[in-house]
């Protein structure tokens, strides 16, 4: 038995090294030789200790990952095989085997169920990881407010594997792959595990909110949690720093102000959120200034999300372009004064009326989202805009991108809609 298991390793090596370029298989030759010699084995094998010291996994989301990478032999000894094994699948491998590979990481009591609660150990895992560099104290109002952040997300996930002798449900493949697509933050950062942590890791980054140091930060909606899960849908550029452009507490609560204080600030992307009556608060980004139009007007880069009481993305899913809608003195009843997103002309996706002080949301096509609030027609208690800061080279190509033809503009927008299978089976 001991032979066929070796040859089967053996096979799995062999088809994983295939994975890798020579260069490639090299440098995992060092890390590992590197990581054996810290771990006092005359290197042969990686200890757990380095492993979860290098990758920066610690508890028993580190405990589940090195079960995961050494195949499950417990006996506590990594290997230069299980490593290229464990990369192949984990990073080279099909959409399905890495998700499948995560699944079973997550299942962190290894029974077989993952469970809510299983999530919820992981999640905190992440949040203490990634913000443990941004702030200077763990005292038990930052941990109260990973476990709020963490209770939103769960609450997006659905749990339909029903349990063992009537154990608690547990998430099926189907519902973590759904998951996923709704919480892409969450989804980067476990796909990176095997990464050395740094800020520029996938999952990791979590933009410097910029607001004036007379603003008592306690009134703003944006909290560093919130911003790390709206990134998600956002690359790298954007995630640098956010400005808030517009409180309605601060500014006033009036459409005419919100319009000057979000016009001519040389950021054309932002983050509209609004905390309701019914203390929800969601909202949606804008990839595209908030001007004046008289139809819906954006692109597929436009999003809503939900920050709680649950926290979920939603992104267009090409059914139609009805993205963003500005509009301001008008007297049609056709054309709704107020912004918003998605839906159609009185059935928005969101909507916010001139007066600031009524709205709507309900289910839409256009983000395949649902009512974001408890009710369809919502009355904000606060509204908030943040602008989204861009390095300066990216603004250049930007520009530079705006010279080309329609189909190179709009050439991201098609494959965010192939990634969702949305997109038209035309190849023009």
């Amino acid at each position: 038995m001991g032979n066929s298991n070796s040859s089967t390793v053996n096979q799995r090596f062999t088809s994983a090294c295939r994975a890798f370029t020579q260069k490639k298989l090299e440098d995992l030759k060092s890390l590992f030789v590197s990581l054996a010699s810290q771990s006092q084995s005359n290197d042969s094998y990686v200890s757990y200790p380095v492993f979860q010291a290098y990758f920066g996994l610690s508890g028993s989301l580190g405990e589940r990952m090195f079960d995961m990478v050494t195949q499950h032999r417990k006996d506590g000894k990594l290997t230069y095989e299980d490593l290229v094994i464990a990369k192949a699948t984990y990073e080279k491998g099909t959409d399905d085997e890495i998700a499948e590979f995560i699944y079973q990481t997550l299942d962190v009591n290894g029974n077989g169920v993952l469970t809510r609660s299983d999530l919820e150990m992981v999640l905190l895992v992440v949040f203490k990881s990634v913000f443990s560099s941004t702030t200077e104290s763990s005292d038990a109002s930052e941990t109260s407010d990973y476990k709020e952040m963490v209770d939103a997300l769960l609450n997006a996930a659905s749990f339909s594997k029903p349990g063992d002798d009537g154990s608690d449900k547990g998430m099926s493949f189907e519902d973590f792959r759904s998951w996923c697509s709704h919480v892409p933050t969450v989804r980067k950062f476990l796909g990176s595990l095997l990464t050395p942590p740094s800020p520029a890791r996938p999952g990791y980054q979590v933009p410097r909110l910029l607001y004036e140091d007379s603003v008592n930060s306690n009134i703003l909606l944006l909290k560093k949690e919130y911003a790390w899960h709206i990134g998600g849908a956002l690359p790298h550029h954007e995630l640098e720093e956010w400005k808030l452009l517009y409180h309605s507490s601060l500014h006033g609560q009036s459409f005419n102000t919100f319009l000057g204080h979000t016009a001519n600030t040389g950021m054309s992307a932002s983050v509209l959120i609004i905390k309701d009556r019914d203390g929800c608060v969601y909202g949606g980004y804008a990839s595209q200034p908030w001007e004046r139009h008289s139809d819906f007007y954006g692109d597929m880069k436009s999003f809503l999300f939900q920050l709680n009481p649950k926290a979920s993305l939603f992104r267009p899913t090409g059914a139609n372009t009805n993205i963003q809608w500005c509009a301001t003195n008008f007297t049609s009843e056709n054309i709704p004064n107020g912004i918003g997103f998605g839906g159609k002309i009185n059935h928005y996706g969101l909507f916010i009326s001139s007066s600031f002080d009524q709205g709507q949301t309900f289910s839409c096509t256009t983000f395949g989202s649902p009512s974001l609030s408890k009710t369809s027609r919502i009355q904000p208690e606060v509204i908030e805009c943040w602008g989204i800061v861009q390095a300066s080279n990216e603004l250049d190509t930007q520009h530079n991108a705006m010279k080309g033809t329609v189909l190179e503009r709009f050439k991201e927008d098609r494959n965010l809609l192939k990634l969702v299978g949305m997109a038209s089976s035309s190849n023009e």
